[in-house]
This record gives C-alpha cells, structure tokens and sequence, in this order.
C-alpha cells in the first residue's frame, strides 16, 4: 500500500506534523509505537498505520537508544507531501 492510497485524519495530520517538528520518538519494532514529547502517542493504530503506510520511519542516522529503544522519528517524501498539501489547503 502506497502512502497516497491512504486517507490522513485530523488526528494523523497532527501526528505528522509532531514528527515534522522534531517532538516524536519511535520503537523501532515490527508494529513501531509512536511517542511525542517523550509520552506514548494515545493512538497507536494511527501511528503503526502511519510507519506501515509509508509517512513516518526511524531517523536513518539513530540506532536505538540504550535507555528505551526509542529513536527520533522523521517523515518520509509521502509524509512531506501529505502536509504540503494540508498546508496549501
């Protein structure tokens, strides 16, 4: 499933834009947990349908963190492009 086939909530827009300003963690696990501003993100269906969808991964140059497994999460091209054009909205 491409990350266009994929409709975005208010929530998930809100998700993507704490990923964009740098304020999220992820696990870095099969079904990654999302984690904003250091506490778990009160939906993780919209954050493992947000990693498996294509719009958030793990930073590319973290390994995990010793302490909680947890490194900084980024957006991908599809997640740019969805609040792109949010913003252009």
């Amino acid at each position: 499933m491409s990350g266009s086939e994929v409709e975005l909530s208010h929530r998930a827009m809100a998700m993507l834009r704490a990923v964009a300003a740098r304020r999220a963690q992820m696990s870095c696990s099969c079904e990654p947990d999302l984690f904003i501003d250091g506490f778990a993100c009160c939906d993780q269906m919209t954050a493992h349908a947000l990693a498996h969808g294509g719009y958030i991964r793990p930073a590319e140059s973290s390994g995990p963190s010793a302490v909680t497994g947890r490194v900084p999460a980024e957006l991908t091209e599809a997640g740019e492009a969805a609040i792109a054009v949010t913003a252009a909205a």
